[in-house]
């Protein structure tokens, strides 16, 4: 049997994203709690994220969405990681709050769960980097992804992890959004 590199290439990414997403579970939390939720899209699904984003980028006036979307149009796949950013009840202050009461009632992030999100993003394209899968994290396909409530209601945070493989990286030279 002949394989393709498209085919070929196509589920080098997919493979990937399952250790990317996994990646994300196993990188460190703070105070040990688990607030990561990962999935991966491609096909259809990936088809609705990227009509969300052009949406918000027109009418939000933000032109770097529908760039995005875009890049996100030519990857195979996308890994999405989100976060319950729930107060931790560590009353650390860092969130500009007295305490981890008052950023609940306030709706304020836990910024323990927006830096673990961080890290697990990190983590998760690192996986991505070092099996050489092109990748960039943006933030404009976690919006999207939270306005099609792709995740549970607790997850309040997102990036998006687009996967391509192609002669010249896609998301490299992009042009400046305007």
């Amino acid at each position: 049997m002949i394989y393709t590199s498209e085919s070929t290439e196509k589920n080098a990414a997919m493979n990937v994203a399952e250790l990317m997403m996994a990646a994300a579970r196993t990188a460190p939390k703070a105070c040990g709690v688990d607030c990561i939720e990962t999935l991966v899209l491609d096909g259809e699904d990936k088809d609705k994220l990227t009509a969300v984003m052009r949406e918000i980028g027109k009418a939000q006036g933000k032109a770097f969405f529908i760039r995005d979307a875009g890049n996100v149009d030519a990857s195979h796949c996308i890994v999405l990681i989100g976060a319950d950013v729930s107060p931790r009840g560590l009353n650390c202050g860092l969130c500009g709050m007295e305490n981890c009461a008052a950023a609940k009632n306030g709706g304020i992030p836990c910024l323990m769960s927006v830096n673990d999100l961080g890290i697990a993003g990190g983590s998760a394209a690192s996986v991505a980097m070092d099996h050489r899968i092109d990748n960039r994290m943006l933030f404009s396909a976690g919006m999207a992804a939270l306005k099609l409530k792709l995740f549970p209601d607790k997850v309040k945070v997102c990036f998006g992890i687009p996967l391509a493989t192609s002669g010249k990286n896609i998301f490299f030279d992009r042009p400046a959004a305007k």
